[in-house]
């Protein structure tokens, strides 16, 4: 099987915890492009402590809010859980090119967050979509932060760079 290039790479999902005694994974989509699960043939899985795996995906079908996939990689809940939390990366594939100052998820999660001074603020682990507006879900060291997801928020966003700068408001609080 071929190496996946990581620069063509796209974060899709999360793995939450395994399903079943044969090694399955639940898996969290974080993908906004219909269909992206279903086509799934080669993933590479990102562990929380940095090991990467390149896997074909065995099969694929829906779990309630979640995917419950199979994986030549796993065969026991046991290797499953080495990569709780892990990132599900997939090639980028055909995803329409977007205007300037708009992102899809799938480039967002996993990057670093910093404020203007350069003080890392965490890791973006998902988007929250709320009544009225969206937020970050920013994690680092077991604390968990909202950024809100406005312009008058987020100064700068390099992808290529996984970096995304932000400016907190005023009373943002102790981070």
């Amino acid at each position: 099987m071929a190496t996946l290039d990581q620069a063509e790479l796209v974060t899709i999902g999360r793995i939450e915890r395994s399903f079943g005694v044969r090694g399955e994974a639940r898996v969290r989509s974080l993908s906004d492009v219909p269909g992206r699960f279903e086509a799934l043939r080669q993933v590479t899985i990102a562990g929380p402590g940095g090991k990467t795996i390149d896997t074909v995906v065995t099969h694929v079908r829906p779990g309630g809010p979640t995917w419950i996939m199979g994986f030549e990689a796993f065969t026991t809940p046991e290797q499953v859980a080495e990569f709780r939390g892990g990132f599900l990366q997939a090639p980028r594939g055909d995803s329409p090119a977007l205007p300037p100052d708009q992102y899809y998820q799938c480039d967002l999660i996993g990057m670093l967050v910093q404020d203007e001074s350069g003080t890392v603020l965490g890791r973006l682990e998902g988007v929250w979509n709320m009544s009225d507006n969206q937020a970050f879900v920013v994690r680092q060291d077991g604390k968990e932060v909202l950024i809100p997801a406005a312009k008058q928020v987020v100064v700068a966003v390099d992808v290529a760079g996984r970096v995304m700068t932000v400016r907190l408001p005023e009373g943002f609080g102790d981070l």
